[in-house]
This record gives C-alpha cells, structure tokens and sequence, in this order.
C-alpha cells in the first residue's frame, strides 16, 4: 500500500512548516527534512496528496548534491533511512514517516533572496516581457516569443515569500542587501550549478528551461546549496524532442491541476483563494505519473519507497 503523507508529526523540535515541507531540529548543527505529499498551487495548498512527491523531491535532490558537489557543497548529510535512524534513534517508530522522502541536513542560516536562473523565457518572465519588454525591470531583446532560449542563461533573483507569490528583483537589489562580493558570488555559482543540470539533463532528454536555488551560511561562514536541487518543484522540466519555441511547453511538473483550476476559475467555479477544490482523482494520478516519470528520466532508476 502506498503510503501517502500529509503532514509528518515527528518527536523533534518543529522548526517550520511550509507548503510541501516540515523542518525539524535534530541538534545545534543538523535538521532533518521532511517532503510531504502536498501539493499546492496559484499559493493555494491543495487538501489531497500527491503519491510519490515528497520522495521525489527528496531523492532528487540527492542525486544532484552528489552531481553539484565540486562546484559549491550542499547541506546534505544523508537521505538514506537507516543512516538517518542510525543518527536519530527516536525516529525508530517513525520509518513509515520518513522513508525515502527525509533529509538530514546541515543547519545554516538562509539567505532572502532565491537564486532563480533561467535559460529560457517562460512563466512569469515570459508574463513581464510581453508587458514591458523586460526581465526583473532589466531590458532584454526585442522580437522574443514565449519559450525562446536565452542565451546565455540569466540570473534572475526573486524575493522569498512566506505567503503569496515570490517578487523578480534586479541584481542590483541582491548586492544592496547581501554586498557585491556575495552577490556575484551567488550569481557566479548559481549560473554554474544550473549549467551543469542543464548538460546532463539534456543527455536524458529533458530541458531544464529554470530553476531556483537557495543558499545559506553556516556557524563558521561557510555559503552552503540548501532546501532542494533541480526537482520538479523548483524547475520546469521540457521533454526536448516536444519542444517548440512560440508556446507553452508540456512539463514534468503539477501541469495537469494548473490545467484543471484554471478550468474552474474560468468557470468561475474557484475563485483562486483557500479554500481548495476537491481534486479528481485522474488529475492527482496524472502529477504522480508525472513526477516519478522526470525521476525515472533523469536518475536512471526506480523510485526507492513504498
């Protein structure tokens, strides 16, 4: 039976719970993370769980902190459960919970701004160009269509917001609130890390047209990767033999219940706020077919959980 997670409730200190996300204390220096099944979309978590989703998510991003290492280090420790067990003993009781969707991680302080680099002109980027011929209040080529390939990919910073939708800022904004020097740092390894995604996804297949990273620093200074790593979640993930400049593209991602709220909104059946819709079940089996599919592409392997 697949066991589909709603909400964790762990005996450890709860840190945070977010959309898809519980944060729990483990020690001064380590966290453990837990990937829910929920799934939320136009800021709006929805009331049913997405099969699979949280361990996508979470093996996901090991398979790309462990591909990313050299160019800047992760806040991964481990996301194996008896390793996680091992460290964490009174979690024993709990393996339903965490199997194959927690992470332990090293603690850090996070920085505000989401790195978001884009190497193609889509969602909201596409959005403010079509208004103003701009990204982030800054200029760009005049004549692109929607899902045109920027070349070279641009860092594209973002505020992070608790609730609602995340803000596009300049560049500019990051270095007067972070400095210049951790600034271009930021947009140097940003741009590195996506770079990297981007060759190897693309022998997969699959086109990572955006993605975001968050950073944070340690006890001691150091600027670590954190939160997750090139998931279908923090990315629009194209099959590149569908893709076609002038139009939206297909995408490995929560597509299908997009599709269907903005069905109902249209009809005037949801007005977009909470309380959610009730969901049909072949739009949730459609984003579970669809997560594990971009895991299956981009891995090579079989989902590891039950």
């Amino acid at each position: 039976m697949t066991v589909k997670l709603t909400e964790s409730d762990l005996p450890l200190p709860l840190i945070r719970r977010g959309k898809v996300r519980e944060v729990y204390e483990v020690d001064d220096s380590h966290l453990l993370l837990v990937a829910s099944d929920r799934v939320s979309a136009f800021d709006v978590v929805m009331n049913e769980p997405v099969a699979y989703k949280g361990a996508v998510l979470t093996q996901m991003s090991a398979y790309w902190f462990d591909r990313l290492g050299d160019i800047i280090r992760s806040h991964f420790v481990t996301a194996d459960t008896e390793e996680i067990i091992a460290r964490v003993p009174q979690l024993a009781d709990h393996r339903a919970t965490i199997d194959g969707r927690s992470t332990l991680a090293h603690r850090t302080d996070p920085l505000s701004f989401e790195c978001v680099v884009r190497g193609y002109i889509s969602g909201s980027a596409w959005a403010e160009y079509k208004d103003t011929g701009t990204l982030a209040g800054e200029p760009l080529a005049q004549g692109m269509v929607e899902s045109e390939k920027l070349d070279p990919a641009i860092f594209s910073p973002a505020t992070k917001a608790e609730t609602g939708h995340d803000e596009n800022v300049t560049f500019g904004t990051v270095c007067e609130s972070l400095g210049t020097e951790l600034a271009e740092r930021l947009k140097e390894t940003s741009l590195a890390l996506y770079e990297r995604g981007r060759q190897i996804a693309a022998e997969k297949g699959i086109i990572i047209a955006d993605t975001k990273f968050e950073f944070g620093t340690t006890a001691t200074g150091e600027l670590l990767l954190i939160d997750e790593a090139l998931t279908p979640d923090s990315s629009r993930f194209w099959p590149a033999d569908r893709y076609q400049a002038g139009k939206g593209q297909p995408s490995f991602d929560k597509q299908p219940l997009r599709d269907h709220l903005a069905v109902l909104k249209k009809a005037g059946k949801w007005a977009g706020s909470p309380p959610p819709p009730p969901l049909p079940e072949e739009v949730i089996d459609a984003m579970s077919d669809r997560y594990l599919d971009a895991y299956m592409r981009i891995t090579g392997e079989s989902l590891k959980v039950k």
